[in-house]
């Protein structure tokens, strides 16, 4: 398994009602994160704060000029639906994660065990 590229493709598959935040999460934002806050309505983030309708792109993601790569205007406050992915070999196959090698799709069972020891800092272990 590859190191992230960068690829913002988890970012864009999911930020359109694809991502859920906690209670604590928000309320967070609400307290110390107010432009973030700004985008959550009835519970739901990346809402748009002018007509209260879903966003299709998060507005944290910003492309690097002339490299390809993205990144997160909130990557340590993002939400945890963000820290944790990704969670299984299956979803990184579905969203075309540029993570993955030929022997990952190959020995799915041993890949999942490498992205659970990869992931360890970020999120619980799955299963």
């Amino acid at each position: 398994m590859k190191e992230c590229n960068q690829c913002g493709k988890c970012c864009e598959n999911y930020s359109d009602g694809g991502l859920s935040a906690s209670k604590s999460e928000i309320e967070f934002w609400e307290i110390f994160r107010p432009d973030i806050y700004k985008f959550v309505s009835g519970g739901k983030i990346w809402i748009n704060p002018d007509t209260d309708k879903q966003i299709e792109r998060c507005p944290w993601l910003r492309q690097l000029p002339n490299q390809g790569k993205y990144v997160c205007d909130i990557y340590y406050d993002r939400p945890d639906d963000c820290k944790y992915y990704p969670v299984t070999i299956e979803q990184m196959i579905k969203d075309e994660c540029e993570m993955l090698e030929a022997q990952d799709l190959a020995g799915p069972k041993k890949a999942q065990g490498d992205l659970d020891r990869l992931m360890t800092d970020s999120r619980p272990p799955f299963g």
